[in-house]
C-alpha cells in the first residue's frame, strides 16, 4: 500500500506537521533550559540511560551489574535492553537533545499511525478528511509518558498494520511496521496488553467468521516474537532469576469496594498519569452526545463498532480500578506473579480507544445535520487548544529546568571538594532525588529502581528504620513497594525536591549512621540543614550553591 496521503488531505497534513513542530520547538530552542516532566523522567529514566552508557555495561551479560548503583547490587537488566532505540539516542546525543529527538519521533509516528488507521479503517470518506487529520493531530499532542516512547502512541500504527493483514492486504509495509515498532516501544509498558488484546480479538473473529485467519494470527505471533528477541534480558530474568527482588514485596490488592468504584470513575473521566488522554473536558462529552444520537436514531447496529468501543472503554477503567481491590488477595497469595506484574495496565489501551471513539463520534455528529458540521471543526480546534496547555514547557514551568535539576556545575564543585575518585566512596541524598547524584557520576547507596535484590532493601532499611517507624505512610510505601530506596525522613514525608529557596530544616533526624557507614556510606547530600547532625554522627563540611542549580546542597560527612 502507498503510505502517502491522498491529495485531498495534503493541506491539513502539512498544517499538522507545522503544529507538531511548533509544539516540539521548546526542546530544541531552549535546550537544557527547557522544563520537562520530573516524575518517572528526570528523577529516574534520563539518569538511568546516562549511568548505563557510562558504566561500560551497555552490552553486559545477563548477570552483569551496575557498579555505580547500590554497591553493585543492581542487575544490568534493570536498565532494559540495549536494543531499544531510546537507549541509542542517549548513547549518541547529549541527554536533552536525545529527549527532544525522542519526543519528535514519538509524536510524528503517533500522528501518521492514527491518520492511517482512521483513513483506511474507520473514517474513509473524502468529506471527513478534517476529522481524520484533526483527530490524528490531537492524538499526537497527548502528554504521553516520555520513556514509554511508542508503547501507547504506537498502537494505532500497529493496529493499522494488523487490520490490513487481517483483511488480506499483501504489503511489506505492514510487516516492516510490525518489525520496527518493537525497537521503539516496550512490551511491559504497553504492547503486552495490545498483543494479548489482539489475540482475544482474533479468537472472537475466528468464532464469528467460523474460519481461522492464519495471516492475522501470524502477525500477532510475529510481533510478539520480535519483542521476545529485543527484551531477552527481561525474558531471562523471568525464567531463570531466582533471587528475591524488590518486586516480590509489591502488594497491590488493598482497595475497598467503594474506593474501587471511586477509582473507576476517576480513571474513566481523568485517565492516568502515564497515559494522559486529556479527554474529560471535550472528548468525553462528545462521545456521550454521539451515543445519544445513535440511540435516538435507533441505528446502533450500523454503529456497532462505536458501541463496542464505548463498552470497552468503560470495562478498561473498571478493570484498572478493581485490579487494586482486596478481592484479589486469595489469588495473589497463591499466584505470586499477580503481584509482580501489573495487569492493571490494560488501561494503557485507552488512548487508542478514546481517540478512535473521538473520530467516530465526530463522524456521527457530522452526519446528524448541517449545523453540526461546523461544530465538529470547533470540537477539534477546542481539543487542540486544550492540549497545547499540556506542553511540558508550560506545565512544568515552575519546576526546575533540565539544567537546574541536574546541576552539573554544582555537583562538579562537590566532587572537586571531596577530591577522591567517585568510585572510592558512597553517597546518599536527603530532600533531592538520588538520580541527580547518579547523573553526575556519584556512586549512591540510594536509588529509584523497581527491580533490585530484596536483601539490599533489608540492609538499606536498617538505616531509616527509626524514621519509618515515625510515619505509617512512609513505612507502608517503603515496605510494600520500595521502588524508591531513599533516605526517608518523617519530617519531610514523600517530598524529594526542596529547592534552595526553602526555609525548612530537619530538626530531629533519627538515622542509623553506623549502618550507613557499614554499607560504605561516607557523605550525605542534603537539600536542607540538619539541626542535630552532630548528634547522629554527621559533620557539615560545606554548603554548595550555584546560579545554574535549583538546590542548596549541605554536604555532610560521617564522623
Amino acid at each position: 500500500m502507498n503510505l502517502a496521503a491522498g491529495h485531498s488531505d495534503k493541506k491539513p497534513i502539512i498544517f499538522s506537521m507545522i503544529i507538531i513542530s511548533v509544539f516540539l520547538s521548546p526542546y530544541f530552542i531552549l535546550g537544557e533550559d527547557a522544563h520537562i516532566r520530573v516524575h518517572d523522567n528526570l528523577d529516574s529514566n534520563i539518569a538511568w540511560y546516562k549511568v548505563l552508557i557510562e558504566s561500560g555495561q551497555l552490552f553486559g551479560s545477563v548477570d552483569a551489574t551496575i557498579p555505580q548503583i547500590i554497591n553493585g547490587n543492581l542487575n544490568r537488566g534493570a536498565y532494559g535492553t540495549e536494543l531499544s532505540g531510546i537507549v541509542w539516542l542517549h548513547a549518541l546525543f547529549p541527554s536533552m537533545l536525545a529527549y527532544g529527538i525522542s519526543q519528535a519521533i514519538t509524536r510524528f509516528v503517533a500522528f501518521w499511525g492514527m491518520y492511517l488507521l482512521l483513513k483506511n479503517h474507520f473514517i474513509q470518506d473524502y468529506k471527513w478528511k478534517w476529522i481524520r487529520v484533526g483527530v490524528a493531530l490531537t492524538f499526537a499532542l497527548t502528554p504521553f509518558w516520555p520513556s514509554g516512547m511508542l508503547s501507547t502512541l504506537g498502537m494505532p500504527l500497529a493496529l493499522w498494520a494488523m487490520l490490513n493483514i487481517r483483511n488480506g492486504q499483501k504489503s511489506w509495509w505492514n510487516w516492516i511496521t510490525l518489525t520496527l515498532l518493537p525497537f521503539y516501544s516496550s512490551i511491559v509498558l504497553g504492547f503486552f496488553f495490545f498483543l494479548s488484546g489482539m489475540g482475544i480479538f482474533w479468537v472472537i473473529d475466528a468464532v464469528r467468521q467460523k474460519k481461522w485467519n492464519l495471516r492475522f494470527l501470524t502477525s500477532i505471533v510475529y510481533m510478539t516474537f520480535i519483542y521476545v528477541i529485543i527484551e531477552y534480558r527481561l525474558v531471562y530474568s523471568f525464567l531463570f532469576e531466582r533471587e528475591p527482588n524488590s518486586r516480590d514485596e509489591y502488594f497491590h490488592a488493598r482497595l475497598t469496594l467503594f474506593r474501587s468504584l471511586k477509582l473507576t470513575l476517576k480513571n474513566y473521566v481523568l485517565g492516568h498519569t502515564h497515559v494522559m488522554t486529556v479527554h474529560g473536558l471535550i472528548i468525553l462529552p462528545i462521545t456521550i452526545i454521539a451515543l445519544y444520537i445513535v440511540l435516538l436514531k435507533k441505528d446502533w447496529r450500523k454503529e456497532r463498532t462505536f458501541i463496542q468501543l464505548h463498552i470497552l472503554n468503560i470495562l478498561l477503567s473498571t478493570w484498572y480500578a478493581f485490579w487494586f481491590n482486596k478481592a484479589w488477595l486469595p489469588l495473589t497469595e497463591r499466584f505470586h506473579f499477580l503481584d509482580t506484574f501489573n495487569f492493571a495496565r490494560y488501561h494503557f489501551l485507552r488512548p487508542l480507544i478514546l481517540y478512535v471513539l473521538f473520530a467516530i463520534s465526530l463522524k456521527i455528529i457530522w452526519e446528524y445535520g448541517n449545523r453540526w458540521k461546523l461544530a465538529c471543526k470547533f470540537f477539534i480546534i477546542a481539543q487542540l487548544l486544550f492540549l497545547t496547555t499540556f506542553n511540558e514547557e508550560f506545565v512544568y514551568r515552575k519546576k526546575p529546568s533540565f539544567k537546574e535539576f541536574y546541576a552539573e556545575e554544582q555537583f562538579a564543585d562537590i566532587q572537586n571538594y571531596i577530591g577522591l575518585p567517585q568510585k572510592d566512596y558512597r553517597v546518599a541524598s536527603i530532600g533531592i532525588h538520588p538520580a541527580i547524584a547518579q547523573y553526575n557520576g556519584f556512586y549512591t547507596l540510594d536509588t529509584y529502581n523497581n527491580f533490585y535484590p530484596l536483601s539490599y532493601k533489608y540492609e538499606f532499611r536498617k538505616i531509616i528504620a527509626n524514621e519509618l517507624d515515625k510515619n505509617k505512610k512512609l513505612k507502608e510505601y517503603f515496605d510494600e513497594w520500595g521502588g524508591r530506596c531513599y533516605l526517608f525522613v518523617d519530617e519531610l514525608g514523600k517530598h524529594y525536591m526542596f529547592k534552595k529557596s526553602s526555609k525548612r530544616t530537619i530538626e530531629e533526624l533519627d538515622m542509623n549512621i553506623n549502618q550507613f557507614s557499614k554499607m560504605g556510606g561516607e557523605y550525605i547530600f542534603s537539600a536542607l540543614p540538619i539541626e542535630n547532625a552532630f548528634k547522629v554522627g554527621l559533620r557539615l563540611e560545606r554548603i554548595f550553591e550555584s546560579n545554574e542549580s535549583a538546590w542548596k546542597i549541605y554536604l555532610y560527612k560521617v564522623i
